[in-house]
């Protein structure tokens, strides 16, 4: 049996600098010695040690860290979403036809972040091939939040969401293809960003729907998030989507909200949010009117159908990109007597309930007979969600909506798909047009955290992270600048 995890073995007679690692931030990671930088890939290998049997947040972890002083974040040790590739280390998608899948080049994210000293410390948890809302759906084990273990951390970049929360790691990727970054942020309680479709590389991510992913950071700050998105951002050669767009991120993240417009779709409140999060969301138009913006309701019609249009789309494009995943060149192949039989069985023992629905699901939608019936209508009614989401765009500064319905659910509590589904309601619109969007964390339901989500232009990036930082610097639920971390019960 494959051993999933695997642990750094630390000399316990190293001397180890008395830091509270866990609440580290990037910004101040810099501000530390060079003793201290040193010890911080040890101290989050500690961590992880201690931590991750009880969250379960990486599917693979460096038994060796080595330090190099190159790059202005040198040491600063982070968590790769395991679809995305990294050289010397399993890319197994948390799927059992990539399980020893070993890569065998660094994404191009991976290698902007190296370049940058930051240490890649492990490979952290998902649903298989991002198909899912709680990293329930893993191959090997689902993963648990920080704020109660027995409760999901959201999906499908899950394990990247745990990490950062029960300070394993100082920052992580994802990917977000209909919420995957934003929601589990929320439900752990911290900072998840979505870029403007194009501004960041998607060379070296396991495809799910290509005209939707996107890689974005899971931080504990907002500053931390366009920190990173400085770094990973930009036009690469190997990613025919990425566009040459200098985006600045930082220089107006602290100049505040006063005289900005806000939207809020009225079609929000047609579906069920908990009251706890409607609550919160509340409170944050409250507060963003205090510091001198103007909140007003808007009706984005077509926005209702974003779920429909999304689970159309979606498996469609996931049907074409897992058809590499056949036992040939790459991966598990299960030995029958026949090409088409090895092709069947193989993939029906690779891959999971949840992946196999969504392969039919789309195949079925570009068969001949129904393509017109669904998958181009479906992209008609995109290009609808999109130019009114724009058009909203063009007069307000910036689209509210909380980032997910309700707050984190008990582990195998839902059992219906539909239900599953309608977990990314408000975050999928973003993705069906490209939208920069990120949620920040704000204030508690039945105490676990509660996200709200800004949706910005296209690459008005930095104007969704000063939006997004202005909730922060005056929320009344944050500690000494960032929300609070959970203790877990280890």
């Amino acid at each position: 049996m494959l051993q999933i995890i695997t642990y750094f073995c630390y000399n316990p007679r190293e001397e180890v600098i008395d830091l509270d690692f866990r609440k580290l931030t990037i910004e101040e990671c810099l501000k530390l010695s060079e003793e201290e930088r040193e010890k911080l890939p040890q101290l989050s290998l500690e961590t992880i040690k201690r931590l991750d049997p009880h969250v379960k947040a990486f599917i693979s972890v460096r038994e060796n860290v080595s330090v190099e002083k190159k790059g202005k974040f040198w040491g600063i040790p982070v968590a790769i979403k395991d679809n995305i590739l990294t050289l010397g280390m399993r890319t197994t998608c948390a799927s059992r036809i990539l399980e020893n899948y070993e890569s065998v080049f660094d994404a191009t994210v991976v290698k902007k972040m190296k370049e940058a000293g930051f240490v890649v410390v492990g490979k952290a948890n998902l649903d298989e091939f991002a198909m899912g809302s709680s990293t329930e759906r893993s191959a090997f084990f689902p993963t648990r939040n920080p704020w109660d273990l027995e409760r999901v951390p959201g999906g499908s970049s899950g394990g990247s969401a745990a990490a950062v929360a029960s300070g394993m790691v100082v920052a992580a990727l994802g990917s977000d293809t209909g919420g995957s970054v934003r929601q589990p942020a929320s439900l752990c309680g911290v900072v998840g960003y979505k870029p403007t479709y194009g501004l960041v590389s998607r060379y070296g991510l396991v495809a799910f729907a290509s005209s939707l992913d996107q890689i974005g950071p899971i931080t504990k700050t907002v500053k931390d998030a366009a920190i990173l998105m400085e770094i990973i951002s930009g036009k690469d050669e190997n990613d025919a989507t990425t566009m040459d767009r200098k985006v600045d991120f930082l220089s107006e993240i602290e100049n505040g909200v006063a005289g900005m417009r806000f939207a809020v779709p009225q079609e929000i409140y047609e579906h069920k949010i908990e009251d706890g999060v409607a609550e919160r969301f509340e409170e944050s138009l409250k507060l963003l009117e205090k510091l001198g913006a103007k909140v007003e309701k808007v009706s984005i019609p077509h926005m209702k159908y974003s779920v429909a249009v999304y689970y159309v789309i979606a498996p469609a494009e996931a049907s074409s990109n897992l058809a590499r995943f056949d036992g040939v060149k790459y991966g598990l192949r299960v030995k029958e007597k026949g090409l088409r039989e090895m092709y069947m069985k193989t993939r029906n023992v690779g891959f999971g309930e949840e992946v196999r629905r969504r392969i039919m699901i789309g195949t079925f939608t570009l068969s001949a007979a129904y393509y017109e019936a669904y998958f181009n209508k479906a992209m008609k009614v995109r290009r609808k969600i999109s130019d009114e989401l724009n058009e909203v765009l063009s007069q307000y500064d910036a689209i509210l909506t909380p980032t997910s319905p309700v707050t984190a659910f008990k582990i195998g509590e839902i059992k219906d798909p539909l239900t599953y589904y309608l977990m990314d309601i408000f975050t999928i619109p973003a993705n069906l047009a490209g939208l920069p969007a990120i949620s920040v964390p704000f204030g508690f339901s039945n105490n676990l955290p509660v996200g709200v989500q800004v949706i910005g232009r296209r690459f008005a990036d930095g104007k969704v992270f000063r939006i997004a930082r202005a909730i922060e610097k005056n929320s009344p639920y944050n500690e000494n600048g960032m929300f609070p971390l959970p203790e877990v019960k280890a």
